[in-house]
């Protein structure tokens, strides 16, 4: 994923946020945070990093002025037309995988983040 963002500028948590932000639209940094599962400190130096490249703008909310909306700028939703499709990593990593077992996988794993998670708040 890595390689093929490489030429764009563009690194895989770069990238996740610019899809959410292109596919769900304009959304609060802190509710962004919890939908990409991201610490509060990974997050902001990402956003810092995308509003200096001028694909992200960064405001106040309307409703919570403490809050950062996040929205794709033009320069943004431009590169984000312009970034290759990644399905071919999924096809790579999962390609001719039964899919019941890929769901217990995913239910597995979701399970265990979940866990580790709960077990990080309570500390």
């Amino acid at each position: 994923m890595d390689a093929t963002l490489r030429p764009y500028d563009v690194g895989s948590t770069q990238w996740y946020v610019l899809w959410h932000l292109a596919n769900f639209g304009p959304t609060v940094q802190r509710d962004l945070g919890r939908a990409l599962e991201l610490e509060r400190a990974t997050l902001s130096g990402i956003v810092a990093t995308l509003v200096r490249k001028k694909l992200v703008e960064q405001t106040s909310d309307g409703a919570d002025q403490r809050q950062r909306l996040l929205t794709l700028t033009v320069g943004g939703e431009a590169l984000w037309r312009e970034l290759p499709d990644l399905a071919f990593i999924h096809e790579a990593a999962f390609g001719g995988i039964d899919e019941a077992d890929l769901a217990t996988t995913i239910r597995v794993l979701q399970s265990a983040t979940d866990r580790l998670q709960n077990l990080l708040r309570k500390e």
